[in-house]
């Protein structure tokens, strides 16, 4: 709707997982080296956190499309809030054990088992090392699941038969799984996303801009320090501000955006309406 005006070819805050998007912050990159490092050096069991709109989604994304041909399928799993036989049939499922998906209701736990070895045995073959990524595993409110994914790593036989295993979540899934001690001990790669420092999130603001086409300042520098006081530096939260505001200077057709714009926003978004 705002892209004509302000003379861009896109949304610029789209909130998206999208790894074209990516702004090289440090905590970002440092997620993604440290969880390319577990896969690429078949270190077993990683952990991904943060904060709700940290970037926990872009950093999987990016990790996504920077692993080689080898380190592939990659089993995404989105909905983790499954019984522990679900959970390793799904992953069955998706690792290519078709008699399963034909007859999941059917299946026993121990038919599940074998087929999943026999799956990481035909991609070992193949000279292959599955991915499998758990998505919102702060969601898995039954302790057996964490127990049988812990136990599935026990199938780890590198460097001929592997598989790497990441469970990415909110910050709440640090002291869930600290509370397992056998799975605690067996994270080789742990990543806790830190919010943006104001430099960060003003390069995002202006790279995120740019990408989009953008060749003139559109925020004023007092309108990025308030983005970024209100954010508290989560992308996901500068992304809606940013975006919000582009349409409101759309609207009033502005110049450019100050402070006091953004504040308006922020107050708008957290005001409560009255019955």
């Amino acid at each position: 709707m705002y892209e004509r005006y302000w003379g861009l070819s896109r949304r610029p805050f789209d909130d998206v997982p999208d790894a074209e998007c990516f702004v090289r912050t440090d905590t970002h990159h440092a997620a993604v080296l440290k969880l390319r490092y577990l896969v690429e050096h078949r270190q077993g069991l990683g952990l991904l956190a943060g904060e709700v709109g940290a970037g926990k989604s872009t950093v999987i994304a990016l990790l996504d499309r920077d692993l080689p041909p080898d380190r592939r399928p990659i089993v995404h799993v989105v909905y983790p809030r499954m019984s522990p036989v679900e959970m390793l049939s799904y992953i069955a499922v998706e690792l290519g054990a078709g008699h399963i998906a034909a007859n999941r209701r059917a299946a026993g736990v121990d038919e599940v088992i074998r087929e999943i070895h026999a799956q990481l045995r035909f991609h070992a073959e193949q000279q292959r090392s599955p991915v499998i990524i758990v998505d919102e595993a702060h969601l898995i409110d039954d302790p057996a699941v964490l127990q049988s994914l812990r136990l599935l790593l026990n199938f780890r036989r590198p460097p001929q038969f592997d598989f790497s295993l990441i469970l990415s979540g909110d910050l709440p899934l640090l002291p869930q799984v600290q509370r397992i001690g056998a799975l605690d001990d067996r994270i080789a790669v742990k990543c806790v996303l830190q919010p943006l420092t104001f430099g960060d999130a003003e390069e995002y603001i202006a790279v995120r801009l740019q990408r989009a086409g953008c060749s003139r300042p559109i925020f004023t520098e007092e309108a990025q320090r308030a983005v970024f006081e209100l954010s508290g530096g989560i992308p996901r939260r500068i992304n809606r501000l940013c975006d919000l505001a582009l349409l409101v200077g759309y609207a009033d057709t502005l110049e450019q955006l100050t402070e006091r714009e953004i504040e308006s926003i922020a107050e708008e978004l957290v005001s409560v309406v009255p019955d």
